[in-house]
């Protein structure tokens, strides 16, 4: 598993989580829907920039966000 896939699986189940629709999310953002979307699907990589409007919409920190990605992937590699 690529990195920008695990961060779309993570980005989905906090969006899902916190009962967003993909375009609420980017609306909240500031972002396009369409680059959630890519996000999601792990074809676009996230800046930092990016990543620093996701979280707090998402109610979690940046840190907290990276650690599920990362566990995402440790989880993929054991796999």
């Amino acid at each position: 598993m690529e990195p920008e896939q695990a961060f779309g699986i993570v980005l989905r189940e906090l969006r899902v989580k916190c009962g967003l629709s993909q375009e609420l999310l980017a609306h909240e953002a500031g972002l396009e829907r369409n680059y959630i979307s890519l996000l999601e699907l792990g074809r676009n990589s996230a800046s930092i920039k990016t990543i620093f409007k996701l979280a707090p919409v998402l109610g979690v920190t940046v840190t907290e966000f990276m650690r599920k990605v990362e566990a995402m992937l440790r989880k993929a590699q054991e796999s």
